[in-house]
């Protein structure tokens, strides 16, 4: 089940946080940072502000910089109130959901919040964001741009917002049922809980990492509270051409990383294969060969054909140990299928009178299921293997007033 929940906390850059909405617990508030040292001063300010009263609140930088952002950052952590990291990467990797990532792994605390360093994003609402999933039991909340209206104010024009608007509905057309729940699948503000985070299998690329982690984990219960999206305080956006190919990517690879797509995508590899199977065994055959030994020769250079496209795109995530080995492996399992296909090829040739390549098609069309699930849940399995709870279309549960 998801739930939504509604709220408008939208307090001014340096007033008192809203006194409703505390946290119960201890929280992280994570900022990736790529070159914003002209930001780090009031963001601090602002946080510490919003984590007044919150002993067990800490603030955690992940930072990519090349600007000496770490170290304001390090200069300015003793003159404040609240605690204060840095994990600095000197080889980033996954762009700013890499740097999310790798902030995830180190908190310790059972609730983190994600927002910018830009300002954009209310710091004040970094506590009110964990005591609504401690209200709701939910395990992800997302700050939402649109759930009252959208927000035109904080978009570099109209264009930026247009752009915005069409990237969420294109990524809510692609899952319409895992963000059934969610108006704002592409907001970089949102709190996790760690048994959430700690369960997914996490392939970062990318700004998007909301949309990565609400995609591969399927959380049970999802809040949301809408805020209004403020103009930059300082900098420029770092999105561009580059990073709206990488969105794009990401959105394809994740639309494929569920077991229908995986099998969609599996079969389109195999009847890409089909193809040089087939000109083999057409081949083999106008040379005299006989129909059983051109099908077994034939399936070798098919096999190839799509072991290299299983292991480079569809599951190189996966992929464990050395690329022979899993060669090997692959080769026995298209090989094995062999036991069942000849007896059905020679069937369909004799008695159904079909061409040998015809038969060797529909053979190889009644093997690719079993191929399938040997592959995904054997060859290629994953790191851990966790029990998902069931899609379900989210329901709406009102916030409790103020």
């Amino acid at each position: 089940m998801s739930a939504t929940a509604e709220s408008e906390l939208s307090a001014a850059p340096g007033s008192p946080p809203p006194t409703a909405g505390r946290p119960d617990g201890p929280l992280t508030v994570l900022i990736p940072t790529y070159n914003e040292a002209e930001n780090v001063r009031p963001l601090l300010a602002a946080l510490q502000t919003a984590l007044a009263g919150l002993p067990e609140a800490r603030v955690l930088f992940v930072d990519d910089s090349s600007d000496g952002t770490d170290e304001l950052i390090l200069e300015l952590a003793p003159t404040l109130s609240i605690e204060v990291g840095v994990l600095h990467r000197e080889q980033p990797s996954g762009g700013l959901g890499g740097a999310v990532a790798a902030g995830l792994e180190a908190a310790e605390t059972p609730w983190c919040v994600v927002m910018d360093a830009d300002l954009q994003h209310p710091p004040e609402l970094a506590p009110a964001l964990v005591a609504e999933g401690e209200r709701t039991g939910a395990q992800l909340v997302v700050g939402s741009r649109y759930r009252s209206g959208h927000r035109q104010e904080g978009f570099a024009g109209p264009v930026r917002s247009l752009i915005s608007r069409t990237c969420t509905r294109l990524v809510r057309w692609t899952f319409p049922r895992t963000l059934a729940g969610m108006s704002d699948p592409m907001s970089g503000l949102f709190a996790v809980r760690r048994d959430l985070w700690e369960s997914a299998e996490l392939q970062p690329e990318g700004y998007k990492i909301l949309l990565e982690l609400a995609v591969r984990t399927k959380p049970r219960v999802v809040a949301e509270l809408p805020y209004r999206f403020r103009p930059r305080h300082s900098g420029e956006s770092k999105a561009g051409y580059a990073e709206g190919m990488r969105f794009l990517r990401h959105l394809t690879r994740l639309r494929l990383s569920g077991a229908r797509g995986r099998m969609l995508a599996f079969a389109f590899i195999g009847a890409s294969g089909m193809v040089p199977n087939l000109f083999v065994t057409w081949a083999l055959v106008r040379t005299g060969a006989g129909y059983v030994v051109a099908a077994v020769l034939a399936n070798q250079v098919a096999l190839l054909w799509n072991f290299l496209l299983i292991d480079l795109v569809l599951f190189h995530h996966r992929r464990t140990g050395h690329w022979g080995w899993r060669l090997c492996r692959f080769a026995v399992l298209a090989n094995a299928d062999l036991i069942g296909r000849i007896p059905l090829l020679s069937l369909l040739v004799r008695d159904a009178h079909l061409g040998p390549v015809w038969a060797t098609g529909v053979t190889l069309l009644a093997a690719s299921a079993v191929r399938f699930v040997i592959t995904d849940r054997a060859l290629y399995q994953p790191a851990e293997r966790r029990a998902r709870p069931g899609e379900a279309v989210p329901e709406t549960v009102p916030m409790e007033a103020p």
